[in-house]
């Protein structure tokens, strides 16, 4: 019940259909987190698998999230990690938290989908994340497009998260005037993201895949909007401390929280 963790944050591009090199960088990279003292490492959106969901969603990620699992604990730290999920004649973009025991805390499934692809591979999870325990922190996990809907965010807020968890597979669209998708994608690393953790008063730890296809940036951002730790566009190990004393003063600050309670209350009276 320390109320602390250093987490770390993975950037780098898994290989598609090549799940068994990609747990192996993955394992490497986990004692290179450890080494550094980190207690939990989040990695990218289907990093195992590699994301192409068009040509991964057909292999249940039951294998490899054993695998996660056995490198926590190898490792001696927390993982989360993302893999498709089937249930019956669905499948999800699920993400998984295992402690250092190998044991999963809790798994999550997408619920905003992004694009033609992923719509058309995939189902929506309909279940809001789970908020556990973890070291004295409340955390939750999100996937992705999650983190581009305030809505998202603020209900885990809310519903007691300190550090939210997002596995991320952003691609690179530079955009411009001229572009036929005019949006930087670069922007939701580098702006929504600290946003997010600033207007719902939280820790997100968000990791994204590396460059050249996608926009990288992954992030650690505090509850006062402040990026802790970033990468650029390569293949990186992002590390930074959180603690749930910097999310109180944060709340006692600035109520964003308190005050969407009241005025809600307000607003629907019983």
């Amino acid at each position: 019940m320390t109320g602390r963790i250093r987490v770390a944050v993975v950037q780098g591009t898994g290989l598609v259909n090549s799940p068994q090199q990609n747990l192996d960088r993955l394992a490497s990279r986990a004692q290179e987190a450890r080494a550094q003292g980190a207690d939990l490492l989040v990695t990218p959106e289907l990093y195992v698998s590699g994301y192409a969901p068009s040509l991964v969603h057909t292999t249940d990620g039951a294998a490899q999230r054993r695998q996660l699992a056995d490198i926590a604990v190898s490792a001696g730290l927390a993982i989360v990690g993302s893999t498709v999920e089937h249930d019956r004649d669905r499948h999800y973009i699920s993400a998984s938290f295992f402690d250092r025991d190998g044991g999963e805390l809790t798994r999550y499934r997408k619920q905003h989908l992004f694009g033609a692809a992923e719509k058309g591979a995939f189902d929506a999870g309909e279940a809001a994340p789970a908020v556990v325990p973890f070291n004295g922190v409340n955390v939750a996990l999100g996937i992705c497009f999650d983190i581009e809907f305030p809505e998202f965010v603020r209900a885990a807020a809310l519903a007691g998260a300190e550090l939210l968890c997002v596995p991320t597979a952003v691609p690179l669209r530079a955009g411009g005037q001229t572009d036929a998708h005019p949006f930087d994608t670069r922007l939701v690393p580098a702006m929504v993201v600290p946003t997010r953790a600033l207007e719902s008063q939280l820790f997100i730890a968000y990791a994204n895949h590396a460059g050249p296809h996608f926009a990288g940036l992954s992030t650690v951002a505090d509850p006062y909007g402040r990026r802790l730790a970033a990468a650029g566009d390569d293949a990186a190990l992002i590390v930074a401390d959180i603690a749930v004393a910097t999310v109180r003063q944060a709340r006692r600050d600035t109520g964003y929280l308190s005050t969407f309670v009241h005025s809600a209350a307000s607003a629907h009276p019983q």
